[in-house]
């Protein structure tokens, strides 16, 4: 009895406080209440171990920028050393554990990416979660898993660069890919390029980001 009267006053007290404090109804305390607004949260404002903390969605978009600007500079080298050595950039970019040194930010695409389909997907599957964070969660994953599928491809190519004797046509389907990477692919060419498997990119995943964050009322 003593641990459950112990337990009730900690939460009387707690309750408390944040009313004092102004907590009470803020977004940090809504996703306190409301498991599926954090995982939302890991993907759209913060996630522990990204640079400088920033959401999954972002580190993504910034690893994804680095890996199209370098595979570019790959394409228009005008040498195999050239390519191969911007195509070594690109490689940083999407996965840093496989090379050492570049000027990605050091957390990689393909994990930022997974972790934004990841936690999506848990945000769906949280207790409470609504339809449309169901919904639009299939949409958001769907696109950073082509995402991750375009990537894995980039570093196959990269690989296959170190002993090819055309690099240069290599090095034009790593820019043509990088570029999907965030713009994704009009794969059944309807004149738009939609979420669905094969197509979108992280912008498409982004988009849906932010209607599914409307529909929520989260941020501004």
């Amino acid at each position: 009895m003593r641990d459950r009267t112990l337990g009730l006053g900690t939460a009387v007290a707690f309750g408390g406080l944040m009313a004092v404090t102004g907590l009470a109804g803020t977004p940090e305390a809504r996703a306190q209440d409301n498991p599926a607004h954090a995982h939302i949260g890991h993907v759209a404002s913060g996630f522990s171990g990204t640079p400088d903390g920033v959401g999954l969605m972002e580190a993504a978009m910034a690893e994804a920028a680095v890996a199209a600007r370098h595979a570019g500079l790959a394409a228009a080298a005008g040498d195999a050393s050239g390519m191969r050595t911007h195509a070594q950039h690109v490689l940083h970019a999407l996965d840093p554990e496989t090379v050492e040194g570049g000027p990605g930010g050091g957390y990689g695409l393909i994990r930022a990416a997974e972790g934004v389909a990841r936690h999506i997907e848990l945000a769906a599957a949280a207790e409470g979660a609504s339809d449309g964070v169901a919904a639009h969660s299939v949409h958001i994953a769907t696109s950073a898993r082509n995402t991750v599928h375009r990537a894995n491809r980039m570093i196959e190519i990269i690989a296959a660069m170190a002993d090819s004797e055309d690099v240069a046509s290599m090095a034009a389907e790593l820019e043509e890919l990088a570029a999907a990477l965030i713009a994704g692919v009009d794969a059944n060419e309807d004149g738009r390029v939609g979420w669905q498997e094969g197509e979108g990119g992280l912008d498409a995943a982004q988009t849906h980001l932010g209607l599914l964050m409307r529909s929520e009322g989260i941020g501004g």
